[in-house]
C-alpha cells in the first residue's frame, strides 16, 4: 500500500466511525433509522404486551394445556423469540410478548384460538386442527409463470392416514376447512395425498394465504381458548437495567481498549478502532434484523466482544513472535495475519456451528441467544481479518514502520505444564464432583438439588392493586426489597401494568402461610386493602419441551463441533479432547450452581450456552498452535516438551482473552441490576474456569490420549 493510499484509508475510517458513531447513537430521518433506541428490547428491559387466555373446557388436563402452551409458544415466536408462555391457575395460559405496546393489534394478529375441523361434503369430520404439525404460506409460479398464492400443510403422523383416507374418498369434492363453525376455506380434492403434505390455492394475496395459515396453526391447539384480559406491562428488571448495562459496558470497553493499546502498542490502537466499528455494526445489525435483545442476548454480544477482542489478540502475538524472530515489520504484518488465520477460522466456526444449531433446534430464550451470538461472530470476523488487517498496512504505509511500535516478545522456556498434568486432573475432577455431591446433599436437606426459579418450576403470581400508580423505580426500591424479605426469594419479578395501578409479583411457590405473611405485609407497608390482593399459582416460562428442545440443541451443536474439530484436525484426539474441556467447563459452572446456590432460572440457559462457545474457542487456539508445531518439528522431537511449548506459547493469549472478557462481565456485576449480576456471577467463574481448562487440561489431555491411543495408519 502507498503513502497517499494508507492516508486516504485511514480518512475513510475516520468518516467511517463518525458516520456509523451517528447512526447508532442519533439515526437518520423522522423514524431515526439505524438508531441503538430503536432495538426492540425485550419484556425483561422494556415491557411488552400481556394477554390471558382461559380454556372453555372445564377441568383441562395437565397434557392439554401442555401441549396448548408449547404450541402457543411456537406460535408466539413470530413477535420474538423471547416471548414466554405460561400456565396460570387450572385453566388458564399467559402470553408475554416483549417489544410491543398495541395488545389490540397482538391480539388480531394472533387470532381467536378456537376449533378448527377439515368436513367432507356431507359434514363429516375428516381431519382435526391437532392433525396439523405447522401451517404457512407460500409464494409459488404456475406454468404461465403467474405468481401464485398458496397455503403448506405439514400433517402429523395420525393426520397423515386420516387425510390420505379422506381424500382417496373425496375425489373432486370439497373438504371444507372449519373455523368455530365458519367455513374458512373450502378447498376441491384434486387427487389423494398420502405424503402427510398438502397444499390450498386460489388465495388473491400473500397476506390472505398467512392469515389462513395463520388461523390453522392457531386452531391447530388441544383446548379452544377465550381471551380472559389483556394489558401492557413494564420493565421486568426496571428502568436501572438498561442504562446501568450501558454505562458498565462503555466503561468496559475503555478500559479494554487502553489494556490493547499498553500491551501491543500501535496494534493494540487499531484494535481499539476494529472494536468500536464492531460494537456499532452489531447495534446496526441488531436493529436492521429486528432481532430482540434481552439479558440472554446481551450475553452473546459479550462473548462476541470476547471473541472480538481474542481474535485480534491471537493476530497481534503472531505479529509480535514474527518481528522476534528477525522479520522486517512488513513481513511480520504479513506472517502474522497469515499464521493466525486458522486459529481464527476455526475457533468462530465451531462456535458458529453451535449458534446454527441452537437457533434450529432451540427455542424460547435459546434462539434469541444463538441469533445475537451468530450475527456478533460473523462481525467479529469481518472486523478481526479484514478491518484490521486493512487498518494496519494503512498505519505502515503512512510511515509507522519501526518495531518499537509493534513491540517484540520475548521468548519463554516452555513451562512445563504437562509434569502438572495429575494435579490439574486431580483438582478438575474435586470441582466436578462437587456437582453431583451438593445436588445430593441440598436434595436430601432442602428437597431441591438446585435452586430453581420460577423460571424452571413455576411460582406464584400475586396480582396487587395499589392506590396510586407506581412507577418501576419506586417497585425496585420499595416494593422488591420487601417482597424478598418476606417471602426469602432473592429472583422476584415485579412488573407493573402501564395504564392502571396494577403490579404483578412474580415468586417462587409460597404456601398459604406465606401468602398470608405477604399480604400482611402489603397492607400494613403501602396500605393495600385485602380485596385488592389476589394471588394464583403460574407454571414456568420454560416448558418442559423447551428443556428438551434447549438440551437435545447442545447435543447436536457439541457432536457437529466433535465432527468438525476431528476434520480439520485430522485427529479424533483433537476434537475428543476438545469436547471432555467443554464438558469439564459446564460441570465445573454446574457445581458453582449447586454449592453457591444461584438460582437457576432463564440466565442458566444463557450462561451455560455462553460458557460453551467460549470454552470451545480457547481450546482451538492450543490445539492450532500444537498442530503447527507439530508439522515443523522433526521425528525426534519429544512430545512432551512440544506441548509445553505450545502451550507457553498461547499462553499470553488466554490470559489476555480471559481477562479482558472478564473486565466485561464483572463490571455487570459491580454496576448491574439484581438479576444482572446473579447472571454476571457464574458466567464470571465460567470464563476463568474456561481458561483455566485451556491452559493446564486440554494440551494435557491430548498428551494423555496421543500416548494411550496410537494414531492408526
Amino acid at each position: 500500500m502507498k503513502k497517499s493510499r494508507g492516508v486516504w484509508s485511514l480518512i475513510a475510517t475516520t468518516l467511517l466511525i463518525v458516520l456509523l458513531g451517528f447512526t447508532t447513537i442519533v439515526g437518520f430521518g423522522k423514524g431515526k433509522i439505524g438508531s441503538a433506541k430503536n432495538i426492540t428490547l425485550g419484556l425483561d428491559l422494556a415491557g411488552g404486551v400481556s394477554i390471558t387466555y382461559q380454556a372453555k373446557d372445564k377441568n383441562p388436563t395437565s397434557e392439554q394445556m401442555s401441549d396448548t402452551i408449547y404450541k402457543l409458544q411456537k406460535r408466539v415466536e413470530q413477535y420474538s423469540t423471547e416471548a414466554t408462555v405460561y400456565q396460570e391457575g387450572d385453566d388458564r395460559i399467559n402470553i408475554e410478548i416483549p417489544g410491543v405496546t398495541d395488545a389490540n393489534k397482538i391480539l388480531d394478529e394472533l387470532g381467536k384460538p378456537g376449533s378448527l375441523v377439515f368436513q367432507d361434503s356431507e359434514g363429516n369430520v375428516v381431519l382435526e386442527g391437532t392433525d396439523v404439525k405447522t401451517a404457512s404460506a407460500k409464494t409459488t409460479q404456475d406454468e404461465m409463470n403467474n405468481k401464485e398464492y398458496i397455503v403448506e400443510l405439514i400433517l402429523t403422523k395420525d393426520g397423515t392416514d386420516k387425510f390420505a383416507k379422506a381424500t382417496a374418498e373425496n375425489l373432486g369434492k370439497q373438504i371444507a376447512i372449519v373455523y368455530d363453525g365458519k367455513t374458512i376455506s373450502n378447498p376441491v380434492v384434486q387427487s389423494e395425498i398420502d405424503g402427510g403434505q398438502a397444499y390450498i390455492d386460489g388465495m388473491a394475496s400473500y397476506e390472505e394465504a398467512e392469515n389462513l395459515a395463520s388461523t390453522i396453526r392457531i386452531g391447530g391447539l388441544k383446548l379452544e381458548l377465550s381471551e380472559l384480559r389483556s394489558s401492557v406491562v413494564a420493565a421486568q428488571l426496571g428502568e436501572k437495567a438498561i442504562s446501568t448495562s450501558l454505562v458498565a459496558a462503555a466503561i468496559g470497553l475503555a478500559l479494554i481498549i487502553l489494556f490493547m493499546i499498553f500491551v501491543y502498542r500501535i496494534p493494540g490502537l487499531v484494535s481499539g478502532i476494529a472494536l468500536i466499528i464492531y460494537v456499532c455494526l452489531d447495534l446496526i445489525a441488531l436493529n436492521a434484523f429486528d432481532l430482540t435483545l434481552t439479558l440472554q442476548g446481551i450475553a452473546g454480544i459479550i462473548l462476541s466482544i470476547g471473541m472480538a477482542v481474542d481474535a485480534n489478540v491471537i493476530i497481534y502475538a503472531r505479529i509480535q513472535e514474527e518481528i522476534a524472530s528477525g522479520k522486517s515489520v512488513r513481513t511480520a504484518l504479513q506472517n502474522g495475519f497469515k499464521k493466525a488465520f486458522s486459529a481464527i477460522f476455526d475457533g468462530n466456526i465451531t462456535t458458529l456451528i453451535a449458534a446454527f444449531v441452537l437457533n434450529w433446534l432451540g427455542s424460547g430464550t435459546v434462539k434469541g441467544f444463538a441469533q445475537t451470538l451468530a450475527l456478533g461472530i460473523v462481525l467479529s470476523m469481518f472486523t478481526a481479518l479484514v478491518v484490521s488487517k486493512y487498518l494496519m498496512y494503512a498505519v505502515y504505509a503512512v510511515g509507522v514502520r519501526n518495531e518499537k511500535f509493534y513491540g517484540k516478545r520475548k521468548e519463554r522456556k516452555p513451562i512445563p505444564f504437562l509434569q502438572k498434568r495429575k494435579v490439574f486432573f486431580a483438582v478438575s475432577l474435586i470441582l466436578i464432583l462437587c456437582a453431583p455431591v451438593s445436588m445430593l446433599i441440598f436434595k436430601g436437606t432442602t428437597g431441591e438439588s438446585l435452586k430453581y426459579s420460577l423460571e424452571f418450576k413455576g411460582g406464584t403470581s400475586t396480582n396487587v392493586e395499589f392506590d396510586k400508580d407506581m412507577s418501576i423505580a419506586e417497585i425496585d426500591e420499595k416494593l422488591t426489597p420487601l417482597v424478598e424479605e418476606v417471602t426469602g426469594d432473592k429472583n422476584v419479578q415485579a412488573t407493573k401494568e402501564v395504564g392502571n395501578n396494577q403490579v404483578i409479583i412474580k415468586t417462587r411457590t409460597l404456601n398459604v402461610e406465606q401468602r398470608e405473611k405477604l399480604e400482611t405485609a402489603l397492607i400494613d407497608n403501602f396500605g393495600v386493602a385485602q380485596e385488592d390482593i389476589t394471588s394464583e399459582s403460574i407454571s414456568s416460562t420454560v416448558s418442559n419441551e423447551m428443556r428438551a428442545d434447549a438440551v437435545k440443541a447442545v447435543i447436536v451443536a457439541t457432536v457437529l463441533m466433535l465432527l468438525y474439530i476431528w476434520f480439520r484436525f485430522k485427529d479424533i484426539r483433537f476434537a475428543s479432547s476438545a469436547v471432555i474441556a467443554l464438558l469439564h467447563d459446564v460441570l465445573v459452572v454446574l457445581a458453582f450452581y449447586a454449592v453457591a446456590r444461584v438460582s437457576v432460572g432463564n440466565t442458566f440457559i444463557a450462561c451455560m450456552l455462553t460458557i460453551v462457545g467460549y470454552s470451545i474457542n480457547a481450546t482451538i487456539v492450543i490445539f492450532d498452535r500444537i498442530r503447527e508445531n507439530l508439522a515443523s518439528a522433526g521425528k525426534k522431537t519429544d512430545l512432551e516438551t512440544l506441548v509445553n511449548a505450545s502451550i507457553t506459547q498461547t499462553l499470553t493469549r488466554s490470559i489476555y482473552t480471559s481477562l479482558t472478557t472478564f473486565i466485561m462481565v464483572f463490571l455487570l456485576f459491580i454496576m448491574g441490576v439484581s438479576s444482572i449480576r446473579e447472571f454476571a456471577l457464574p458466567l464470571m467463574v465460567g470464563i476463568v474456569c474456561g481458561g483455566y481448562s485451556s491452559v493446564c487440561i486440554t494440551g494435557a489431555l491430548w498428551y494423555v490420549m496421543k500416548k494411550k491411543f496410537k494414531k492408526q495408519n
